[in-house]
């Protein structure tokens, strides 16, 4: 349990720079304010995850986690860091977007994609393996479409990937829960096609 609580103080330390860079980037004093209110929240959820980690080290408790080590599990991991990933950059969007339409949809995904994480994290303690919350290289862009484009690439890509681990598979209820991930990435990558079809009808400056 520990070791756990000392990843979610990792995983704070990296939102808390990932905010700190947007305020640095960003010029709207309205959306630097908004920023620096949950960089506060995110700086006391640091401290708090710390304590935990103090106090789990001095009580002992139990981990529930197993120590299976195998494709299934690399897979399900992969998913939780596209997922993590996917998080990061639809919130860093939803900021930078001057579209309301674009900003609400990114939000709403968003959530979607930490469901999914859940739903991931979940399933590898159920199978006795290890959660791995990591994530890749999140994309920066700054202009609507271009974020919308690497959107739909990423979304297709996953989809791709989770139909083909559901296919070699033979557990239904992991077959099942790969489908549906699929299922959602390619409605998430329809939502964000209809979106950059509105966006590329706008004129450009």
């Amino acid at each position: 349990m520990a070791d756990w609580m000392a990843n979610d103080v990792a995983l704070e330390k990296s939102a808390i720079d990932l905010y700190r860079e947007h305020i640095r980037i960003i010029d709207d004093p309205k959306m630097k304010r908004l920023l620096e209110r949950i960089l506060s929240d995110e700086v006391s959820h640091q401290g708090d995850f710390a304590h935990f980690v103090e106090k789990a080290k001095r009580e002992g408790s139990e981990d529930v986690r197993g120590s299976r080590s195998d494709k299934v599990i690399r897979t399900l991991n992969w998913g939780i860091e596209h997922e993590y990933t996917v998080i990061l950059q639809y919130i860093f969007q939803s900021y930078m977007t001057a579209s309301e339409e674009a900003k609400k949809e990114l939000e709403d995904q968003a959530i979607n994609e930490m469901q999914h994480l859940g739903w991931l994290a979940e399933k590898i303690v159920d199978i006795s393996g290890k959660p791995v919350i990591e994530h890749t290289e999140v994309d920066r862009s700054t202009k609507t479409a271009d974020m919308l484009r690497a959107d739909i690439d990423i979304e297709k890509k996953v989809a791709a990937e989770y139909d083909r681990a559901a296919k070699e598979t033979e557990d239904p209820k992991l077959k099942g829960l790969l489908l549906r991930l699929r299922d959602h990435e390619l409605y998430h990558a329809d939502v964000f096609s209809d979106l950059l079809k509105e966006e590329e009808k706008r004129p450009t400056d």
